[in-house]
């Protein structure tokens, strides 16, 4: 697996998806909660070595480098933000997505609460109510894309030594996903048998309307990948059947990869937290490589996956958040189950999502220095 061979990242990152030898495994992570950061400052932590942007790579922590292409696939115009209502407890209000949500003001950080909101309305019921707010959703806007990016970033793209993913995190929607912001998650689950019409006609549309952004910056450069991002799962299955798949998101999921992958996308990855193990064949038979982040506490288990779905199936993430916070032998024997997929290939471990505020900043760095010997080879 392991090569003395000097690698850039991209080639790093190729040979692992194509398993093929490596000097060493890419380190990504994502981040971190608000409330971990400001744990890790009170734990002698200066906040200013970090631009804490994990996913472009943070040299403090050793990681390596990754360029997001910032497009914006969202609502333009979006709603008015409105502050409907505030009391000394929480607040109720409009976001920009059209969501009432009611939320605590206890414990919030920098904007990131510690709990979930409480969600009051969304701004699609019925099929009316979508085809108004399409228009919110027009495709040909310059300001979707950087400003002079043909003349600032393009010639750096096309010479790139490190991985170019088309749209930052969360930002490019997947079918679920975004029907779940404009609907709500009840609201969707009956719209799915009850308003069949609405949602064929939703999810043709999200493949179009994404392609449709995607093609200018596509004509112009190939993508290393993209991360469709769905979070369909709970931690004891998806919140849709595969039958429900099948029958609304697969035609459209299937168009909108083989349109990516003949537009000079080398793999397409798909992000859903919780258990998505019974969805995985539908997502290969679409054209998917790989899944992220593989979150433990759901079963989401690397090693498991492997054994099921063979090399065809990518593996991003896989490492569990909790460990970490239980101390150096703990962290000692998880890095060393994912020993074997290391060697294998096709596997690049990252914590399953933010690192949360019970990981000591001592805990952390050891995580990092010792999967850093996991990535080397030198474990």
């Amino acid at each position: 697996m392991f090569t003395d061979k000097k690698m850039n990242g991209r080639e790093r990152f190729i040979n692992v998806m194509e398993y093929k030898p490596v000097d060493k495994v890419p380190n990504y992570e994502a981040g971190v909660w608000e409330q971990t950061k400001e744990r890790w400052v009170k734990e002698g932590l200066n906040e200013y070595d970090l631009h804490w942007n994990w996913w472009a790579g943070e040299e403090y922590f050793g990681m390596d480098v990754r360029e997001f292409i910032p497009v914006n696939y969202g609502m333009m115009p979006p709603f008015d933000y409105e502050v409907l209502e505030r009391t000394d407890r929480y607040e109720i209000i409009r976001d920009s997505k059209g969501i009432v949500h009611k939320a605590l003001l206890e414990g919030t950080v920098r904007g990131m609460r510690t709990s979930m909101d409480q969600y009051l309305s969304f701004p699609v019921e019925n099929l009316s109510d979508f085809r108004e707010m399409k228009k919110r959703y027009c495709a040909n806007l310059h300001r979707r894309y950087p400003p002079r990016w043909k003349e600032i970033m393009l010639p750096r793209w096309k010479d790139r030594e490190h991985p170019l993913i088309l749209g930052e995190n969360c930002s490019t929607l997947g079918f679920y996903w975004i029907a779940r912001e404009w609907m709500g998650t009840e609201n969707l689950c009956y719209a799915w048998y009850d308003q069949p019409e609405l949602m064929h006609e939703m999810m043709e549309f999200i493949a179009d309307f994404t392609m449709e952004v995607s093609k200018p910056i596509l004509a112009e450069t190939d993508i290393d990948y993209v991360m469709i991002n769905e979070d369909m799962s709970m931690k004891n299955g998806p919140l849709l059947s595969p039958d429900t798949y099948r029958k609304f998101i697969c035609p459209h999921m299937k168009r909108l990869v083989d349109f990516f992958k003949s537009n000079g996308v080398r793999y397409v990855m798909v992000d859903t937290d919780g258990n998505c193990e019974v969805l995985i064949p539908l997502l290969m038979d679409c054209g998917v490589d790989a899944i992220w982040p593989l979150e433990r506490v759901a079963g989401m288990d690397p090693v498991m996956l492997r054994k099921k779905f063979g090399k065809e199936l990518r593996l991003f993430g896989g490492v569990d958040k909790m460990v970490l916070a239980q101390g150096k032998e703990a962290i000692e024997a998880h890095l060393a189950e994912m020993l074997p997929l290391i060697e294998e290939g096709g596997f690049i471990p990252t914590v399953d999502h933010l690192v949360s505020p019970d990981v000591s900043l001592e805990n952390f760095k050891y995580y990092m220095k010792r999967k850093n010997d996991l990535l080397s080879g030198k474990f």
